[in-house]
């Protein structure tokens, strides 16, 4: 049995990856801002994450925000983990973060630099939006009257559950450095993605598309988010939806 840590343990991935990874029979401890007994702020650090780590041999790094703060977050963990010699450490990431100039993305890729720079063992694995965040976004737009989406952007999303899967996998095993990307099971338009979603929470919007400028956009509309060769997900957008509202009442 491997004692693993899981940061964002509470969030939309964590908490798959804590369940999976206890059916595994591992301990599991859960760190994140509020899940007690390890409530740390990884922003800020302090003597409650050394109390995390004491004997924690694979670190699973899932806790991330779109608002900031990720670096100083993975500075924290990487100091404490070296003081633990935790011997594995585990991040999740984003496909496209070497190629889509978007303030996120990059804050995604400093952070997989400073993990690789770190003398830990680690593994990184990239992987396409989760089919959770679609949905958020979708709902969003579908809150005004005309669903305006960018025009020529791909997606591909992937079920959280089969990233969750994999990373359990990759928790139990040597560090492994970068892995190969995960992608959901196909490349799809956004308008597509946004019709499916209509349809399966009972909504009627017309879909209008709008360019857009700069250089995320370009990168975006050019598939940098994309992984083609690397469409291992088996569940489809309209399998998560049916899953999700399939009452038609979302």
């Amino acid at each position: 049995m491997t004692t693993i840590l899981v940061t964002g343990g509470t969030g939309t991935l964590g908490r798959v990856v804590t369940d999976e990874l206890r059916a595994g029979g591992h301990e599991v401890r859960v760190l994140s801002r509020h899940a007690r007994p390890y409530a740390v702020d990884l922003r800020e650090g302090g003597p409650g994450l050394d109390t995390a780590l004491a004997g924690v041999e694979t670190v699973v790094h899932c806790a991330s925000s779109p608002r900031g703060g990720d670096e100083k977050a993975a500075a924290h963990l990487i100091e404490a983990a070296r003081r633990a010699t935790v011997g594995h450490l585990l991040y999740i990431s984003i496909v496209g973060v070497d190629r889509v100039p978007f303030g996120y993305y990059r804050s995604k890729l400093a952070v997989e630099r400073q993990i690789e720079d770190s003398g830990l063992g680690w593994t990184v694995l990239r992987t396409t939006q989760f089919h959770d965040l679609v949905v958020s976004v979708l709902r969003g737009l579908a809150k005004s009257p005309v669903l305006v989406l960018p025009a020529g952007v791909a997606d591909q999303p992937v079920e959280v559950t089969e990233v969750a899967g994999r990373l359990a996998e990759l928790a139990v095993a040597a560090p492994a450095g970068r892995v190969s990307d995960m992608g959901g099971p196909e490349v799809r338009s956004f308008d597509s993605l946004a019709r499916s979603y209509l349809r399966a929470t009972g909504r009627r919007r017309p879909i209008v598309r709008l360019p857009f400028f700069g250089k995320a956009y370009g990168a975006f509309r050019a598939g940098g988010h994309l992984a083609p060769d690397h469409a291992v997900g088996k569940v489809s957008f309209e399998q998560h939806l049916a899953h999700r509202f399939g009452d038609g009442r979302g």
